[in-house]
Order: structure tokens, then C-alpha cells, then sequence
């Protein structure tokens, strides 16, 4: 009934915001006077920006069409060039490329939004990289035949993407893949796999959050997984193509975000209404390019969802060697050559200090030239891998590392 109560509320709101949008353009339509008299642009500004909230989303696109190296301005292309059922590779390479550039793998977070919020960090790294991402399906356009998604087939699915990609790939994950990308690496050092990763850059990612636990840690702490599974599973309503499938519906990992810090989330519209009020059109066009990219969410499995929740933030699995794969032990010492570089942010309130830079110490006889830690001062989690701090001070880093480790055939 969650899902359901959801969709009718959803409609409910898709229409006022049809109307409000409405509003909105004919008290700012040149043609008639009432946007530029008394209360006309206020009201109209607040028109749009209600409309703006409760709008109908959906898979924004990457729209990377170019990108700035050597001062020169080369073209992008886009190709999906990988398709599975719950996700697949798309790939991105600027013209005149060169041909030894590092071939990178982002691994996008499977957490409520699409791979496009880390547009950011593609365009940067399409600079000197040929860049892959994990393209994550949303749960509930995957029908019911397609079977299930866990943890054990997120693993799966990276190493499988790495092997397609072939021997001597770099890895960046961001966020919550950093578990499941150690997890691969470490399977694929173990079987000696020519396409293990030659690098793995954990970014703000749960490894250990016993260091530092923040208030996420604490909400999936504080309660059972019984509790998760009664109150925050959901069953897909029959219009969607998934109908039936159980999932953790992207609606209440929104409101999760947003509740953590709703008040920052208000005064941001609060200053979207001011910018149109006064005719600032550029810096309330940035407010919601941001937003109608955190605005628009994705299903997870329930399966992924709670296995996640259950291995991670309640067990701590990996950190205490007791982390398995199709029922087979995963020994974090297998990772004997993949370079390991940890970022973490100083003002990280998802992943706290601590919890990235456990797994350089997992990885007990990988050699201390192969292991780095970097603390990105005065950056919050999604400052990590987007804004101006990612572009000029972390991108930075991670490329030195890359070039440092390129070329290193696997012993």
C-alpha cells in the first residue's frame, strides 16, 4: 500500500505543479502586464518554484557533449556498449584521445539516484581518461522474469564489466560501491584474473562504519533489519513494467537525504525564489540543474537494499574477514597488486572520517608504495566527486595516481 499511496499523491501534486507552471509563465508572459505590477513577479517566482519541486521526473541525461583539454574544446561521444538487466556500461571518450590514455571504470552508487549525478565527475575524468560507468537500472522497470539483484550480483556484475573492459582498467568508486568493488578486486586477485583492476580509488565509501559513525550509520544501527524490511519495502504497483518486484522505492531514499538536512534544502529554494524575484535567472537556472538531478530517484531491490544494510552498516562484514560471495569467503589480502587509494572529506556527514581508509589496512601485504590516503579539506560528501573542489584539488589526485600505476603488468 506504501507504493500505491505514494503514486496517488504523486498525481495529485504532477497536477498542481502542471497548473502552477502554467501560472507562472502567463504572469511573465511579455504580452501581459500582470508580471510586472505589484505582486505579479513574486507570485510568479513562487509559481516556479512550486511547479519546479513537484514536477514529474525522470533518467535525466549525461548531455556531456564536450569537454576543455590542452585549451582546446574536443566532442564527447556516448555509447551504451554493455546491457544486462540491471545495469549496464556506458562509455564516454573525447575526440582525439590518445590512444595509451588509462581506460577508468566509475562505479556509480546504487542508492536511490541514476549514474547522471556523478556527471560531474565524468566530464572530469573524460579529459584525459576513456571512461566507463555502471549505467544502474531502476528496480522497477525490470520485470519480474529478469529474477532478482543482491549483493552477490552486484559483485558479479563488476567483474564481469571489468573483464569486458580488459586487463589493465582503473576503478573509481564513489560512495557505497566502494564495498563491493574491494569485494571484486579481491576476488579477482585471488583467481589471478588478467582484468583485475590495476588501480581502486574508494571514494567516501562505508568500508568500516565503526569509524566515525554518522547519523546514517546510527538510523541502520538503532534498528533490526526485521524493521527495514516491514517499513521501508515496498511492492511495485502494476504500472510499471517491474510490477510486483519487492523494492526500496527511491522515494523514501529522497526523503531520507532530504530530511537530514531540510532546512539547507529549503533556504536553497528560498534563494531560487529570490534569484527570480530580482530577474537573477543564471543563479536560479544553477539551483535547478541541481535539483532536477537530486530530485529524480530510482528503485533498488529489496534483496540489494537489505543485504546492504544487513553486511555493511550492521555486521561490518568486510572489516571483520567475515564477508562472503556465493557462499566463499573473500579474503581482502588476495589484493596484492591493485593500487588502493582511499578519499575521504573532512566535512563527510554520510561516510565519516575513518571508514575509507579502513580498507588500506585490509589489504595487509599489499606493498605501502600501492596504498595512498587523501583528506579532501573542507569538502562534504558530495564535494568529493562534484563541484569545483572535485575539478581543481581531488580529480587532481586520483589522475597522479592513475598515471603512477598505468602501464604495470599484473605479477
Amino acid at each position: 500500500m506504501l507504493y500505491h499511496a505514494y503514486e496517488f499523491q504523486r498525481s495529485l501534486w504532477a497536477g498542481a505543479s502542471d497548473w502552477a507552471a502554467i501560472g507562472a509563465r502567463a504572469l511573465t508572459n511579455p504580452a501581459l502586464p500582470g508580471g510586472y505590477f505589484g505582486l505579479g513577479p513574486m507570485v510568479a517566482s513562487a509559481l516556479e518554484v512550486f511547479a519546479h519541486v513537484y514536477e514529474q521526473r525522470g533518467k535525466p541525461e549525461f548531455g556531456i557533449d564536450w569537454v576543455e583539454a590542452g585549451g582546446e574544446r574536443h566532442p564527447v561521444s556516448e555509447d551504451v556498449v554493455f546491457e544486462k538487466p540491471f545495469g549496464g556500461l556506458r562509455r564516454f571518450r573525447r575526440a582525439e584521445l590518445p590512444d595509451d590514455a588509462p581506460r577508468l571504470l566509475i562505479v556509480a552508487p546504487m542508492s536511490g539516484h541514476y549514474a547522471t549525478l556523478l556527471r560531474g565527475t565524468v566530464r572530469r575524468m573524460v579529459e584525459n581518461h576513456e571512461v566507463w560507468i555502471t549505467d544502474w537500472a531502476d528496480a522497477k522497470m525490470v520485470p519480474l522474469s529478469e529474477g532478482h539483484f543482491d549483493l552477490d550480483d552486484y559483485i558479479d556484475y563488476l567483474i564481469e564489466f571489468l573483464q569486458f573492459i580488459g586487463p589493465g582498467t582503473h576503478v573509481l568508486a564513489v560512495c557505497q560501491p566502494s564495498v563491493p568493488a574491494f569485494a571484486a578486486a579481491a576476488i579477482m586477485g585471488a583467481e589471478k584474473d588478467p582484468c583485475r583492476p590495476a588501480t581502486l580509488t574508494m571514494m567516501g565509501g562505508p568500508v568500516d562504519t565503526r569509524a566515525s559513525p554518522t547519523s546514517v550509520n546510527d538510523v541502520a544501527m538503532d534498528r533490526p533489519l526485521s524493521w527495514f524490511r516491514n517499513n521501508v519495502i515496498a511492492t511495485v504497483p502494476m504500472n510499471y513494467p517491474g510490477a510486483g518486484r519487492k523494492v526500496y522505492p527511491g522515494f523514501l531514499q529522497l526523503a531520507g537525504f532530504l530530511s537530514m538536512n531540510l532546512e539547507s534544502h529549503m533556504m536553497s529554494h528560498y534563494e531560487m525564489f529570490k534569484h527570480l524575484t530580482l530577474g537573477d535567472t543564471e543563479s536560479a537556472a544553477a539551483t535547478k540543474a541541481f535539483y532536477d538531478e537530486y530530485l529524480s530517484v530510482c528503485d533498488m531491490t529489496a534483496e540489494f537494499y537489505l543485504e546492504t544494510i544487513e553486511q555493511v552498516f550492521q555486521k561490518h562484514s568486510l572489516p571483520k574477514g567475515e564477508f562472503v560471495h556465493r557462499g566463499k569467503p573473500i579474503d581482502p589480502d588476495a589484493i596484492r597488486d591493485t593500487a588502493l587509494l582511499a578519499i575521504e572529506g573532512e566535512r563527510d556527514d554520510i561516510s565519516g572520517i575513518g571508514q575509507t581508509r579502513a580498507a588500506l589496512d585490509l589489504a595487509e601485504h599489499l606493498p605501502p608504495e600501492r596504498k595512498k590516503y587523501h583528506l579532501a579539506k573542507g569538502v562534504g560528501h558530495y564535494g568529493i566527486f562534484n563541484g569545483s573542489k572535485w575539478r581543481t584539488r581531488i580529480a587532481p589526485v586520483v589522475e597522479d595516481w592513475i598515471r603512477a600505476h598505468s602501464g604495470a603488468k599484473p605479477r
